[in-house]
């Protein structure tokens, strides 16, 4: 239980972060996106882009405040079966990185994003995946 509202709470808290992008706020916005050594950014998302990731974020949340027995929707089990192993996927996936500008075994590392996927972004990502994962494994 207290691991599924810990994850719950990651992901209100990040997709709060991505709605307030939405809403033209800029906090972290500045180290959010990879750049390349010029520092010129590589992603270019539009502001609906962020909330459909805001919105995939708190549907997470939601997902683990419910496995936490915290609250009770009602959904098939399958649901329950496949998201537990698809979302701590994803995060493994995001911390692995795809090589160049992102994840654990990325080659641009010196940027502003850079660093911070380095030291933030990308352990809290394998984090939230091992967690995702012994949720599965002892649910």
């Amino acid at each position: 239980m207290v691991l599924s509202l810990i994850l719950s709470f990651v992901f209100i808290v990040l997709a709060i972060i991505h709605f307030n992008w939405v809403l033209g706020g800029n906090f972290g916005l500045s180290v959010a996106l990879p750049t390349n050594e010029q520092g010129i950014r590589v992603l270019h998302p539009k502001k609906a882009d962020s909330a459909i990731v805001g919105a995939g974020l708190l549907t997470f949340g939601l997902f683990y405040l419910n496995t936490s027995g915290f609250v009770m929707f009602r959904l098939p089990e399958w649901i329950y079966s496949y998201g537990g192993w698809i979302i701590p996927t994803i995060f493994f996936l995001r911390a692995i990185g795809e090589f160049k500008y992102i994840g654990f075994f990325k080659k641009i590392k010196h940027t502003p994003f850079g660093e911070m996927d380095t030291k933030l972004f990308s352990p809290l990502c394998l984090l939230i995946a091992v967690i995702g994962i012994l949720i599965q494994l002892f649910q």
